[in-house]
């Protein structure tokens, strides 16, 4: 780096996050077409938004004009859906940028973050940015949380937040009612994102945040509603937190395009909750199916995908034998996770694909 430009020397020696990327990177990378791809790599919802939100977007007017900075009506449709008040609700790009905002508003340099891995990757991202310490407190092999050790982990390091992904992202399974419980108990503010909940048998915790004062609840459009190319997310915050919140958001983070889309797909739940139907029925057809093979054990999944281990060879290699017939997953090889892949529910057919070519690999 040239001497005149310093920039952090924290941020010079971080490892950059790899985030999955677009079909239209993925078809050139295996020189395909991109229609020929199937995308089951980072749990989006195949079936797209609403009819209703193209239409809506097509006819998009005033796009010269700056957005709600408050995303009013948005915010008054989202509390209707989840029966909270919206003066409760804060939106965001994406459930990333209120990780984001979260740590602006509570962390100051040296503060602990309890992070809970294997889990979404972003809140241990995030934390030395805003120049808080991760402590790792590892679930168990299960997946299912070690409340033991993160009590001991909050009350040794006093942390300020404790983040908590239910269903987890790659496990897929919901935390124990008790477990919650228990961890609200503790002095220390636990963000549960549940970025998954409307796949889930298990019920969403929106309803305690207003009797918690140190429960944060964060939702998304992107998985449900298909719209994640949009970046559309939300979270549930105590009342007294909302106004210390509204003084560090920044004034038009949610765009027009995005703001109408989750507008419109508000007033269209019934139909896409057709499609989260059948996306669990599709979960729940490649968890069956996965258990048959000899080169998968699957993991029970409450969620929109099913991470398996990968037996017989590396996890890296399996995701390389399915793209090259056009089919992308998403491999792991990091602690608690070493040859683990994640495969995201499809459409019918997309799954029809999936389950002949993993037959195919069985039997040659």
């Amino acid at each position: 780096m040239n001497e005149k430009v310093r920039i952090r020397r924290d941020v010079e020696s971080m490892s950059a996050y790899t985030p999955t990327t677009s079909l239209d990177v993925f078809a050139e990378r295996l020189g395909m077409d991109v229609h020929d791809l199937i995308k089951l790599d980072a749990n989006e919802n195949p079936f797209g938004p609403s009819p209703r939100v193209k239409a809506a977007l097509a006819n998009l007017q005033h796009m010269n004009v700056y957005p709600d900075p408050e995303s009013g009506r948005l915010r008054e449709l989202l509390g209707e859906y989840i029966g909270v008040p919206k003066e409760q609700i804060l939106c965001g790009a994406g459930a990333d940028e209120l990780i984001e905002i979260i740590m602006q508003l509570f962390i100051e340099p040296g503060d602990v973050v309890i992070n809970t891995p294997p889990t979404f990757a972003m809140y241990g991202f995030d934390a030395p940015l805003y120049h808080g310490r991760v402590v790792d407190v590892y679930r168990r092999e299960d997946f299912s949380l070690d409340a033991d050790a993160i009590e001991a982990a909050v009350r040794q390091h006093d942390a300020k937040l404790l983040f908590l992904c239910s269903p987890n992202n790659p496990s897929g399974d919901m935390i124990e009612a008790g477990d919650i419980d228990r961890l609200l108990e503790l002095p220390v503010t636990v963000v549960v994102d549940e970025a998954y909940i409307e796949f889930a048998e298990g019920e969403s915790l929106v309803a305690r945040v207003g009797d918690e004062a140190n429960l944060i609840v964060l939702r998304t459009m992107s998985k449900w509603a298909g719209l994640a190319g949009l970046r559309v997310g939300y979270g549930v915050f105590p009342s007294e937190l909302m106004p210390q919140l509204w003084k560090i958001k920044q004034p038009y983070n949610v765009n027009l395009a995005a703001d109408i889309a989750a507008q419109v797909s508000l007033q269209d739940v019934d139909f896409l909750m057709t499609r989260v139907e059948t996306l669990v029925k599709e979960r729940i057809r490649m968890e069956t199916a996965f258990a048959e093979l000899p080169m998968l054990a699957p993991y029970p999944s409450q969620s929109n995908f099913v991470l398996n281990r990968v037996i017989g060879m590396s996890a890296e290699e399996f995701r390389e034998r399915l793209a090259g017939a056009g089919i992308i997953v998403r491999y792991y090889n990091k602690p608690r996770l070493e040859d683990h892949i994640r495969i995201s529910a499809g459409t019918p057919h997309q799954v029809d694909r999936l389950l002949e070519l993993l037959t195919q690999l069985t039997t040659s």
